[in-house]
């Protein structure tokens, strides 16, 4: 780990990310739809904007977007002809290379600024030889235990690594041990932090979230409380960037932006997320549970093997009617009788399905008829939920 390679490969490219201005994103659960939310607000705008997220749902391709087109094949291939010495020399990783890339397309194709979502941390995500407009935190939680540390004051000076000298902080509100890491940080420094408010009079439907924030009031396409806090956030950050943007081209933008794999409604009262720690699914939950407050839940969970799977346990125990568990094709995640096992020991009922499309037909069968689906765990799920459901996923313009 570190920022060596990345600056090696950069260098190599005549540092492309200095040439344009640059939001840097990161944080626990919703920096994906918080980076998507301000990137469609700025297209609003007539902005030509990179954004670069990871991981991808289906293609490779999705990661590294321009005003919502994802780069073609032949410019990934292109580039990396162009850049196999380098690579080769430095021995640089997988994520190390596709942020170089990004960085170069953005550069090549001359965007007026870049939207950049951290991989994983802070401090020494490849991301973080950036010098950024600003800086932007969504709340911090637990998650990567493994790698980040095992407490959340640990992850959250990790995640502070992206402040940076006199560059302002753009953060939700933070339980209060976050709260207090970020603003030491910030004060060293010499950096403002701006808190955006809380959404207030929030409301859900199965077309998105309504919400008031600056005294105005807003329609986004993504459903979820926590949407209505990362859209609050994201309009901070916008009218930080430029106050000119009116209230009416961020509302646009916010009911423009397509994410999909967040509380993604693939068939009748069928949920699709890609929630995977501990917050991120409490939230999908409360959210259904607000959504359908008489409905019974019904799971399906697959989950790679490096989750917080403690964690997770506590936050599903009692809350389905049945809980389905399962593994994906390309063998990435947990095999079902494994979970299933791991689950059992913490006190979460469960049933083990060989694979997501058998585990459909199973769960659809058992569901009453006003109960509630809700798919989750996994981003590498979501081309076999696509294609179970016949959902098209056109990967030139997300």
């Amino acid at each position: 780990m570190g920022l060596n390679h990345t600056s090696l490969l950069l260098r190599f490219l005549k540092n492309p990310q200095d040439n344009f201005k640059i939001i840097h994103v990161a944080g626990t659960n919703g920096k994906g739809s918080t980076a998507a939310i301000i990137n469609s607000i700025l297209i609003s705008n007539s902005h030509k904007v990179g954004l670069y997220t990871s991981p991808h749902l289906i293609n490779f391709n999705e990661r590294i977007r321009i005003n919502g087109v994802t780069i073609t094949d032949e410019e990934i291939i292109s580039f990396m002809k162009h850049i196999e010495p380098a690579i080769n020399e430095i021995k640089s990783t997988f994520f190390e290379v596709t942020t170089a890339m990004a960085f170069h397309h953005f550069n090549t194709n001359d965007v007026d600024i870049a939207i950049i979502e951290t991989g994983l941390g802070g401090r020494l995500d490849s991301t973080n030889v950036v010098n950024p407009h600003l800086t932007v935190m969504t709340p911090i939680s637990l998650d990567h235990r493994d790698i980040l540390g095992n407490t959340i004051e640990k992850i959250a000076k990790e995640k502070a690594g992206i402040i940076k000298k006199g560059v302002p902080l753009v953060t939700a509100n933070q339980v209060n041990n976050v709260s207090k890491i970020l603003e030491k940080r910030v004060k060293k420094k010499e950096s403002v932090m701006h808190i955006c408010p809380n959404p207030e009079s929030v409301k859900l439907s199965s077309d998105g979230t309504s919400f008031e924030v600056y005294g105005n009031n807003f329609n986004t396409s993504l459903i979820g409380k926590h949407q209505a806090q990362n859209a609050a956030l994201a309009i901070a950050t916008i009218k930080l960037f430029n106050s000119k943007i009116s209230y009416e081209t961020i509302d646009k933008g916010l009911k423009n932006v397509y994410w999909p794999g967040r509380l993604q409604l693939v068939s009748d009262k069928i949920y699709y997320d890609v929630a995977h720690n501990e917050d991120g699914i409490k939230s999908v939950l409360k959210n259904l549970n607000r959504m359908f407050p008489t409905s019974k839940l019904y799971g399906l969970l697959c989950l790679k093997g490096d989750k917080e799977i403690d964690c997770i346990a506590e936050s599903i125990k009692s809350q389905f009617e049945m809980l389905f568990v399962s593994t994906s094709k390309d063998g990435l995640l947990m095999e079902p009788e494994k979970l299933s096992r791991e689950l059992n020991n913490l006190k979460v009922d469960n049933v083990p399905s060989s694979d997501i499309s058998s585990s459909i037909s199973k769960i659809k069968k058992v569901r009453k008829p006003d109960g509630v689906i809700l798919i989750f765990g996994s981003h590498y799920i979501a081309n076999e939920i696509f294609s179970e459901f016949e959902i098209s996923f056109d990967t030139g313009l997300i």
